[in-house]
């Protein structure tokens, strides 16, 4: 019986201050006021800004984009895949991407 007793006794101290933990969490929660998520712009079809992306890959920064500035970025995973989206971009076929031909999107993959 003084066993049973004790066990309780110990479960009740126990319980009194896992309840007195979350008590303070919840005056600590109080305390802060609610700071509202900043708003990310809402994206429309792309999810990066095709800009922003030209501008990292012309590593030379003449403003156009190298087939080998192309393929250090696009091609790591399948080089020959990479040269073949080039030279679809390339319209004028001058060997090299100005903003505007790379700013094309890249065709919906078809469902198998």
């Amino acid at each position: 019986m003084k066993s049973l007793m004790s066990i309780l006794l110990a479960l009740g101290f126990g319980m009194s201050g896992f309840a007195a933990d979350e008590k303070k969490d919840e005056k600590k929660d109080e305390a802060k006021p609610a700071e509202a998520a900043p708003e990310k712009p809402e994206k429309k079809g792309r999810a990066v800004d095709p800009a922003e992306s030209f501008k990292k890959m012309d590593s030379n920064g003449d403003g156009k984009l190298s087939l080998d500035e192309y393929k250090a970025v696009v091609g790591k995973k399948d080089p020959s895949r990479a040269e073949e989206r080039f030279k679809k971009l390339d319209k004028n076929s001058d060997g090299a991407l100005t903003q505007e031909e790379f700013a094309v999107p890249a065709p919906k993959k078809k469902d198998k």
